[in-house]
């Protein structure tokens, strides 16, 4: 994947900032192991209890201290910018002046977001209450080394399904299905997940066109996308569950199994139109 520092500035960073906990979040990718495990342990289903917060956007400044970081690190974010700006530069193009931009918030370890208090095991998130993306850039290593993802097109990957989150907000998807807490096979959260999976797609297909290299652009070598399927498999919720468990349960999909997150990044990347990413129709 070839890319080049954007001139554009998405980034908030708030890695030297610390929060109170607060209410809920939209679960990230990386929380979904985690709250698995919870739950098979109490008895609880976690993913039911997940809701609004009660912060204001004002509540997620938190507590500034000194940022630290390193070469690779500096690296990284600005790999991470390039990602967000030929994001939201190609649903500009896809949505017109129906996409508003917005920012992706990183973290270190924590955060406080409008939508409540997040912890990096959390994993990358989407908050509609700031209309922000969430990430600790610590969830990369997970996805490599945890969940067998490695590359920076599945990183890129992981950013365009939170961005594409933000579209379903913007477009009055997320409040229409916002009342159905229900996990399960054919629960709205897991066509909401397979949608904005389907989003990513979209952006893949973008990237994938050749002679778009430039600045701030994003161009991708034969092999990238091999690397995004990889990691949508990786995090289905019937690996994750097998991997926590030892056990598949469908009634507590979230987010789609591995086959059907891999079928609708595909079928994005194919098309490059929203009209393909009806999960609501069909999650198959």
């Amino acid at each position: 994947m070839r890319w080049s520092p954007s001139g554009q500035d998405n980034i908030d960073d708030m890695r030297g900032r610390s929060g109170l906990p607060g209410g809920g979040m939209s679960l990230g990718l990386g929380g979904v192991l985690l709250l698995l495990v919870l739950s098979w342990a109490t008895g609880t289903d976690f993913f039911s209890l997940l809701g609004g917060g009660g912060t204001t956007a004002n509540d997620s400044a938190g507590t500034t201290g000194q940022v630290q970081s390193t070469p690779a690190e500096d690296k990284e974010i600005q790999f991470v910018n390039a990602v967000v700006e030929d994001v939201q530069e190609t649903w500009e193009q896809v949505l017109g002046s129906r996409y508003q931009r917005t920012r992706l918030a990183l973290f270190r370890d924590a955060v406080q977001s409008a939508c409540g208090f997040a912890e990096a095991a959390t994993g990358p998130f989407y908050c509609p209450g700031d209309r922000r993306v969430y990430l600790d850039l610590g969830f990369f290593d997970e996805l490599s080394r945890r969940f067998g993802a490695p590359g920076d097109f599945a990183q890129a990957y992981v950013i365009a399904h939170e961005f594409g989150h933000h579209v379903q907000n913007l477009t009055g998807i997320t409040a229409r299905v916002e009342q159905d807490r229900r996990a399960g096979a054919n629960s709205a959260s897991v066509a909401l997940e397979l949608q904005a999976d389907c989003f990513a797609g979209i952006w893949g297909h973008a990237a994938s066109q050749s002679g778009r290299f430039q600045a701030g652009k994003v161009e991708l070598d034969p092999g990238d996308a091999e690397e995004a399927l990889r990691a949508a498999s990786s995090i289905g919720d019937d690996r994750l569950q097998k991997m926590a468990t030892g056990r598949v349960a469908p009634e507590r999909f979230t987010h789609g199994t591995s086959q059907q997150r891999m079928s609708w990044f595909q079928r994005g990347m194919t098309s490059g139109k929203p009209e393909s990413c009806d999960t609501f129709k069909s999650t198959n």
